[in-house]
């Protein structure tokens, strides 16, 4: 590939930023958009490659972009696009701002990373094998190489060029041949140098290798030539890393040791098995203070818990406020008010104007019960302005105060972590969101009952938080959970009941469960209609999640009956302009999309971005994404300049929009 080359007529090449032994790596322009990409090329081969190699490597990268566009998680690397341009095959991915962990060793000289950095990365990684491995997907080459640290401190996983789908065993033979290992000797579980049965506990294992380098300077198996270095994995015990790091507490000895382990039935079960440890270990270190280690270790220095770092004097998190105790709590409206833009019953709080002067918080929370709650009410409302640092400052001040005066397990300073937990989210820190999270849940159940409203809300709005990590299988479990307990504490036609009923709904359509989904979404269309009537916005919400999920089964004629009887129903009901109804409006073009009317899907298309744009303006990123879809359909209709117009247009305003915020 050569520098300024244009792919595709779109992407420019900029400067190569990698090479590796699939192809190599460039910064580029993407022209249409605005932004920087990195793109990955498949290296040009020479002729004395044999045809059927080639089609093995292409097949590899192309699998590569499929396995990679289809995971969406912060700790892993997103994919943009994919194609080819002049026989050259290519991936558009983010552009990250960071080092790989191999280069990050090298820039210390080989020396191991502190004790905090291996800790935050172990647990990173953890939550995206996780949710990978919840895809049904083995990545089988991870390495430092692999795995980047950006600059804000988050952990991505790259380059799924050999990740295995355990459910496609044929396609998986084609790629490697009869006995063929494949994966990066240093990293190599057994299973894969024997070229035996490979599942997630191969990632496990090669993680295991990760953490055991960072820890302590070098991979387990170090020797010079490839050979020895597989045979000490099959063969060979590891050396305890706190044999050349003696400051690593205990506990992360013991679980490297185990995800080193040869069998993969004594290796941890799973990724969410080990998080559960590595959330213990810090726990265990966080409150002794010291390890529980033989006496020759250092102690390591107690450090501030994940979701803590980075607090400053500047802007923290729109939160939803915890229930008073005065008051019953209604998590529904906690959900659909600040969680998810207004869909459904929404409850209105009085919000100071951006102007408002607001108590500036003071270096030491006071202990008196009033000024508490006088400082919490602030987090509230900076939180409602925008400012998410300044809001999270002053709750882990709260917090501190309510947990001298009160006591870790009193309500109030449950629920002033309750605030903090989801104040986290707002942050970008889901993962410590979801950590905090099921800690006060499992407190609020301990004290107050797990049928208790203010413990159902937590497990709700955690449930939510969940499925923003697309960890849907847990997702699904809590609100089927939540919502088993509200029919018998509520009864099941009371609205939290209903409402958490609803996301069911929504986890098993994510879940790919469509025929469960529409069998909920019908019940609850039933329930709604008798309790509120059937003009009722929630009604309406439930039927239009019930013709969603007629699409996703592919019986688009009745999707799009469905959503032309709900949009019709919102106008009435809501108003032509309003979003819900401009959200079934899209639903009835995109159904005319899938049964190939593109001409009529075009109209609607054009009708939903000009309200869009008339109510929210033109950068607002629906008004965008509506010019986007119709950008789409004119392709489709064989315009293609009309499209690259209107798509240069939406460049233009994503990139004024962006340009704004700075």
């Amino acid at each position: 590939m050569a520098e300024n080359r244009l792919v595709q007529g779109r992407y420019r090449l900029l400067d190569t930023i990698g090479r590796g032994g699939m192809g190599e790596v460039w910064r580029a322009l993407d022209e249409s958009l605005g932004r920087q990409v990195a793109v990955k090329c498949l290296k040009p081969m020479g002729p004395r490659h044999e045809p059927g190699f080639l089609r093995v490597l292409r097949e590899r990268f192309r699998r590569e972009a499929r396995v990679a566009a289809a995971l969406q998680h912060r700790g892993i690397t997103v994919v943009h696009d994919f194609g080819e341009d002049d026989g050259t095959l290519f991936i558009v991915m983010e552009l990250l701002s960071g080092r790989n962990l191999s280069q990050l060793m090298d820039d210390n000289r080989r020396a191991p990373l502190p004790v905090p950095d291996v800790i935050e990365i172990a647990e990173q990684l953890t939550a995206a094998l996780a949710y990978t491995h919840e895809q049904d997907i083995v990545h089988r080459d991870l390495k430092p190489a692999n795995i980047v640290r950006t600059t804000d401190g988050t952990v991505k996983i790259c380059d799924f060029g050999i990740a295995r789908l355990n459910h496609d065993i044929g396609f998986t033979a084609r790629l490697t041949g009869t006995g063929v290992a494949m994966g990066t000797p240093h990293y190599m579980s057994p299973e894969q140098i024997g070229a035996g049965t490979v599942d997630h506990r191969s990632d496990l294992y090669s993680l295991g290798c990760v953490l055991y380098e960072i820890a302590t300077g070098a991979p387990p198996f170090n020797q010079d030539d490839a050979w020895s270095v597989l045979v000490g994995h099959r063969d060979t015990a590891p050396e305890p890393p706190r044999t050349q790091r003696p400051d690593l507490p205990e506990p992360y000895q013991r679980i490297m040791l185990d995800l080193l382990a040869k069998d993969p039935d004594d290796r941890p079960r799973d990724a969410d098995e080990l998080g559960k440890r590595l959330a213990d270990a810090r726990h265990r270190q966080g409150t002794a203070g010291t390890p529980a280690t033989d006496t020759a270790a250092t102690a390591p220095t107690v450090r501030m818990p994940s979701w803590a770092l980075g607090i400053t004097t500047g802007s923290p998190a729109n939160s939803a406020r915890p229930p008073r105790p005065a008051r019953p709590h209604r998590p529904a409206d906690v959900l659909t008010d600040t969680w998810t833009g207004g869909h459904g019953t929404q409850r209105r709080e009085a919000s100071p104007a951006a102007g408002t002067a607001l108590p500036a918080p003071s270096d030491d929370a006071p202990d008196d019960p009033h000024a508490l709650t006088a400082l919490l009410e602030t987090s509230y409302a900076l939180g409602r302005l925008g400012r998410h640092f300044e809001a999270h400052q002053i709750a882990v001040q709260v917090l501190a105060g309510r947990e001298r005066t009160l006591g870790p397990d009193h309500p109030d300073t449950l629920g002033c972590r309750h605030h903090l937990a989801f104040n986290l989210a707002r942050l970008g820190r889901l993962e410590d969101c979801c950590a905090m999270a099921g800690e006060v849940a499992g407190a609020r159940a301990r004290v107050l009952g797990p049928g208790h409203p203010d413990t159902l809300a937590t497990r709700y709005e955690l449930a939510y938080v969940q499925g923003r990590l697309g960890k849907w299988a847990e997702a699904l479990r809590s609100y089927q959970e939540v919502a088993a307990a509200r029919t018998g504490t509520l009864g099941p036609a009371h609205p939290d009941t209903l409402a958490a009923r609803y996301e069911v709904g929504i986890s098993l359509g994510r879940l790919g469960r469509g025929a469960e989904a529409l069998a909920v979404y019908r019940d609850l269309v039933a329930a709604r209609t008798r309790a509120q009537g059937a003009d009722d916005p929630e009604t309406l919400r439930a039927r239009h999640g019930l013709g969603v999920n007629l699409g996703r089964l592919g019986r688009w004629t009745e999707a799009l009956a469905e959503a032309r009887e709900v949009a019709a129903a919102r106008e009435r009901a809501l108003g032509a302009d309003h979003p819900d109804t401009l959200v079934s409006r899209r639903e009835i073009a995109v159904a005319l999309g899938w049964l190939g009317r593109w001409a009529e899907a075009l109209g609607i298309h054009r009708q939903v971005a000009d309200a869009r744009e008339r109510v929210l303006g033109a950068a607002h990123l629906d008004a965008l994404a509506s010019r986007s879809d119709q950008a789409q359909c004119l392709d489709q209709l064989g315009r293609p300049a009309d499209a690259a117009a209107l798509y240069r247009r939406v460049a233009a305003l994503r990139q004024e929009r962006a340009t704004g915020r700075r």
